[in-house]
């Protein structure tokens, strides 16, 4: 099965090692093992070839400098044979963390969405699970029940409040967000926001609310989007996508009635475009990294 961009990675998330801190404090100093850098979620990348960047990760002994930083955070990605994978988040405020002594040279941070299609997907999925555990990690400081500083804990996979009388666990934030090309087999439903490029246009999209089923989330957010009603849903596939924490949650949604009605405070514009013209006169589709541009392609090969 065809895996969609930032997925699909073959690391053994090692759940059970990281409940032993004697373990990965003498993992992240261990030859074997990897740093992967993220510096205000943004990735270290090496361009030197435009056409086929690389994700920069180092040697945990050419690293050590890294992890002396204060406020540094580190997170167990996971272990591939006997090597392990640790996300190292560059305190923020380093101004140019690429100077650093032990990056210079190496590449550059830029956002990940830039050249994730680029990169090999092995690579493109090991710097999204990264990018998205410390984007939770920089956003969980304090804890949400009492207000209290937290802690990281399991490996980066926890945060612990510090306050003895609370002590909440935190756990790291995914929210499901539903994804759907509407269609009635000969055509399909396209709409663009505002923020969009100009003539771009895409599936419609929105997160599922509480007390709701993504089969619901589907009907709801299409009919307060453009106004059509759908008869029945399939799902399709998922994608992790951590700009900055969500699930996509791919669907096809057969539609039951036509005409469209737009939600002007979401949806710029919306039409019916066939098969034939997409083929023949697509406008500016999603990027190639995203599912929503997998659905579309995906359709129009039925």
């Amino acid at each position: 099965m065809k895996h969609n961009l930032y997925c699909g990675g073959s690391l053994d998330r090692g759940f059970l090692m990281r409940k032993d801190q004697a373990w990965i404090t003498t993992r992240l100093a261990a030859p074997s093992s990897w740093l992967v850098p993220v510096w205000r979620s943004l990735s270290l990348i090496c361009s030197a070839d435009a056409a086929a960047p690389r994700l920069v990760s180092l040697p945990a002994a050419e690293g050590a400098e890294l992890l002396a930083l204060p406020g540094v955070e580190t997170a167990l990605l996971g272990l591939a044979g006997d090597s392990a994978y640790f996300a190292v988040d560059i305190p923020r405020a380093l101004e140019d963390a690429g100077a650093h002594p032990a990056l210079a040279e190496r590449g550059g941070f830029i956002e990940l969405r830039s050249v994730g299609a680029l990169l090999p997907a092995p690579e493109a999925a090991l710097a999204a699970y990264a990018r998205g555990l410390m984007w939770w990690h920089q956003r969980q400081r304090f804890c949400g029940v009492c207000g209290h500083a937290t802690e990281a804990r399991e490996g980066g996979h926890q945060r612990t409040c510090l306050n003895t009388a609370c002590a909440a666990p935190h756990f790291p934030r995914t929210d499901p967000a539903v994804i759907m090309l509407v269609h009635d087999d000969e055509r399909c439903v396209l709409g663009r926001q505002p923020r969009f490029a100009p003539g771009l246009y895409s599936t419609l999209a929105g997160f599922v609310e509480p007390g709701e089923s993504l089969e619901e989330a589907v009907a709801r957010e299409v009919f307060e989007e453009v106004g059509v009603r759908i008869a029945d849903v399939n799902y399709f596939s998922s994608q992790p996508w951590p700009f900055p924490s969500s699930l996509m949650l791919g669907f096809y949604a057969r539609a039951a009635s036509v005409d469209i009605q737009i939600q002007p405070d979401e949806i710029e514009h919306a039409r019916w475009f066939s098969r034939k013209e997409l083929l023949a006169t697509p406008p500016g589709l999603p990027r190639i990294d995203s599912i929503s541009r997998r659905l579309i392609e995906n359709w129009l090969r039925w």
